[in-house]
């Protein structure tokens, strides 16, 4: 299964490059559609490991927590609150779960915030930092605790009516400037657009 110790961080940029090949058949949304997986019948959101390469590398890559990022949900729309939503597939895993979300549940704004309080963290050793969506499918939070581990906490859920799902993760520093290299990239190729008083 994924690979969610901290004794090789060095493997973090593999990661990014490949679906751990360990996956087989398994609960996925429909990719690329641009809607929240939730209430589908069971035999609508099944999809082979060979489909999942199809979207390429993650985009962001943090312990057992892989982000893809396809595109805007609204490329043409200007204003802040419309034109920085994401479609997204997110994965978390670990032994013995996987758990799949797809949609545009991620705002460039979160992920603005999730840089800044990534590079405080790395910077001072101390504190946490979230990516806290708006939307119920996603909220990702690290903290270092006083021995300097790094612990990621993910939830996760495709029907949050239905499901909860929690992962944790003991990670360790290392992983942070992955995290912050990704988050940046993804504001470099999606600027945000507007501001939050538009």
């Amino acid at each position: 299964m994924l690979d969610t110790s901290a004794a090789e961080p060095a493997a973090a940029a593999d990661e990014r490059r490949a679906v751990s090949g360990e996956l087989e058949d398994f609960i996925a949304p429909l990719a690329l559609s641009g809607k929240p997986l939730g209430g589908s019948p069971l035999t609508d959101t099944v999809m082979s490991e060979r489909d999942a390469k199809h979207f390429g590398p993650p985009t962001i890559v943090v312990g057992g927590l892989r982000i893809w990022v396809h595109g805007r949900q609204y490329p043409d729309t200007e204003d802040y609150w419309d034109g920085n939503w994401l479609r997204v597939t997110v994965l978390c895993g670990a032994s013995g779960a996987e758990v799949w979300v797809s949609g545009a549940i991620i705002h460039l704004g979160e992920v603005a915030e999730w840089l800044s309080g990534t590079e405080s963290l790395h910077q001072k050793l101390t504190g946490s930092a979230a990516l806290k969506c708006v939307e119920p499918e996603l909220h990702v939070e690290m903290e270092m605790t006083k021995h300097g581990q790094l612990v990621m906490t993910v939830n996760i859920t495709p029907d949050n009516l239905t499901q909860q799902h929690e992962f944790k993760f003991d990670l360790d520093q290392s992983y942070l400037p992955n995290v912050i290299r990704a988050c940046r990239e993804v504001l470099s190729k999606y600027p945000l657009k507007g501001t939050p008083d538009d």
